[in-house]
């Protein structure tokens, strides 16, 4: 039996959500298949993953073939760099708390740049924001200006109509 380690989509329309699955090659995308070994949400920023590490290296080992999208999830989490090193050990190039060390460190230097990208994104969105406040106080305070100007122009001619009013009143007394 010929497998593959593919998606199967979910989720609703326009909102896709993925399940990383072990199937037979003939059996249909969403469909029948042997094993969930994770789920794939290229919905948010950066893609979130979560994997089953030792069923999928397991399922690399023994020769189940990834889809393309698959393949490229798998080299970031690590699990070709895990079989990469096995294969070493395996060899006798080095033994296996080597390996483990090497891929550790790996993993470390990947995760660093995950957070520099998280906090990157962070302080764009965070620099956006507060640009937009600016600009919307900005406004904010012209709106207020004319505001005041309007109502100064309304309290003048106010003033100057009580004024023609009181002036005949006036000469109207003084007779």
């Amino acid at each position: 039996m010929a497998t593959k380690i593919r998606l199967q989509r979910g989720g609703r329309k326009g909102y896709a959500f993925y399940s990383i699955v072990i199937a037979d090659v003939r059996a249909p995308r969403d469909g029948k298949f042997t094993e969930k070994i994770g789920t794939y949400n290229p919905n948010t920023n950066p893609a979130t993953v979560d994997l089953n590490f030792d069923r999928a290296l397991y399922w690399v080992e023994v020769g189940a073939q990834p889809t393309d999208t698959v393949r490229n999830i798998l080299k970031r989490e690590g699990v070709y760099m895990m079989k990469h090193l096995r294969g070493g050990v395996k060899k006798g190039a080095f033994d296996e708390a080597a390996a483990q060390t090497k891929f550790d460190a790996w993993k470390a230097d990947k995760q660093k740049g995950l957070d520099t990208l998280r906090e990157t994104l962070a302080k764009e969105k965070k620099a956006a924001y507060d640009k937009s406040l600016a600009e919307e106080k900005k406004v904010n305070e012209a709106i207020a200006k004319k505001v005041a100007e309007k109502k100064a122009e309304a309290e003048a001619a106010k003033a100057a109509e009580a004024a023609t009013e009181e002036a005949p009143a006036e000469e109207a007394a003084a007779e």
